[in-house]
């Protein structure tokens, strides 16, 4: 196989027209919207299974940059997740990126309760929301116990996440956490399935960003 000589600046813009190319060639079509998201999956994971699997409520990526026009934050559940989600653009609306498993009262709190530190980071952030009365976009890449914790508190009535994306991996409880948030009216962004991950996560979070006017710089 030869090798293509492209320069630095244009790797990205060939990757996603080589994208592009192959979803043709599989006979599989993505919807306009939600394209740029899609193939950013792909991109980030080389994996054209994304096409079929990623999950959109209805005018989910709107919805989503409107709360990012708005300042909303972004909550997720791993630190990886925080790192790969651009920080930078999300301030240029008054927005933070925050990931609070690490944080010595989440650790504490688990512990004594004896549950999952992404259970009580959920918590934490519902009360966060409610306290500076300001939306949070949950992203989840790693811990099913995160989104059936979300499920609960919107099942109860005691907090209703502006925004959902949903996409652990593994295999415990991993396909039945995500479909408990498609059964609900929360605006969500999932990948069925077994698939996803915290890189997963920041390239969804990073193509809707990116797909609003002036995010990046380039």
């Amino acid at each position: 196989m030869a090798i293509e000589i492209v320069k630095p600046n244009d790797i990205e813009k060939r990757s996603f027209a080589i994208i592009t190319e192959e979803l043709a060639q599989r006979g599989l079509t993505v919807p306009d919207r939600e394209a740029p998201v899609t193939k950013r999956v792909i991109h980030t994971s080389a994996d054209f299974e994304y096409a079929e699997t990623m999950t959109y409520s209805e005018n989910a990526i709107d919805i989503m940059q409107d709360l990012i026009r708005k300042g909303a934050d972004i909550v997720t559940d791993t630190n990886m997740a925080k790192s790969g989600i651009s920080g930078k653009t999300l301030e240029k609306f008054g927005g933070h990126v925050h990931c609070f498993m690490a944080d010595p009262d989440v650790a504490k709190e688990a512990k004594e309760r004896g549950i999952t530190r992404a259970t009580v980071c959920m918590e934490k952030a519902a009360r966060i929301s409610k306290e500076e009365n300001k939306p949070i976009i949950f992203a989840i890449g790693n811990a099913p116990t995160a989104l059936i914790r979300l499920r609960e508190m919107y099942d109860d009535g005691s907090f209703r996440p502006a925004f959902i994306v949903g996409v652990p991996v593994g295999f415990v409880n991993v396909e039945a956490a995500k479909e408990l948030i498609i059964e609900t009216d929360i605006p969500y962004i999932i990948n069925r399935g077994r698939k996803g991950g915290s890189n997963i996560a920041a390239a969804i979070c990073n193509a809707v960003m990116y797909d609003l006017p002036s995010a990046r710089d380039f």
